[in-house]
């Protein structure tokens, strides 16, 4: 698992338009909240999601970029886009690469039954590349404004 600190793993991989993101295309002026969640359109995934676009103005303001990222397809990523009117880009992790190199792929027990799944997490990643924030299994509810207020002080 990752820790404060580190250099955040490189990704490439595509959003909900299929157009390519590269965590590189931030650096140096912009901070970026990646956060993984399970599922798209799943009642956490959709609290999240809507917090994190009721705020997007205010991260806009600390020049922080939020990314969503799920092993959805671009298609599904679109129709989550379309349904909530979310604002916030979501990445297709289909091949679970970035899963793996952010450490959210695990094994996840519910009703008895282990099998493996994301555990929701986010990841806070400074203009320079570094970690500034690392959160394993996030409560969605209230976790997009505890996120601004870490972007917030990046800003200053």
């Amino acid at each position: 698992m990752l820790e404060k600190n580190q250099s955040a793993p490189l990704f490439t991989t595509p959003n909900q338009d299929g157009d390519s993101i590269s965590l590189a295309d931030y650096q140096g002026s912009k901070n970026v909240v990646l956060y993984f969640y399970p599922k798209d359109d799943t009642p956490g995934c959709t609290i999240e999601a809507n917090q994190f676009t009721e705020l997007a103005e205010d991260f806009a303001k600390v020049d922080t970029v939020v990314l969503g990222v799920s092993k959805d397809s671009c298609e599904s990523h679109q129709a989550f886009i379309d349904k909530f009117n979310l604002k916030v880009g979501l990445l297709a992790d289909t091949s679970g690469e970035l899963c793996d190199a952010y450490g959210v792929w695990q094994e996840k027990e519910k009703n008895g039954i282990k099998k493996m799944g994301i555990v929701r997490s986010t990841f806070v990643i400074d203009k320079q590349g570094k970690l500034a924030e690392v959160i394993y299994g996030v409560t969605p509810d209230g976790h997009a404004q505890s996120m601004l207020e870490l972007a917030s002080k990046l800003a200053k």
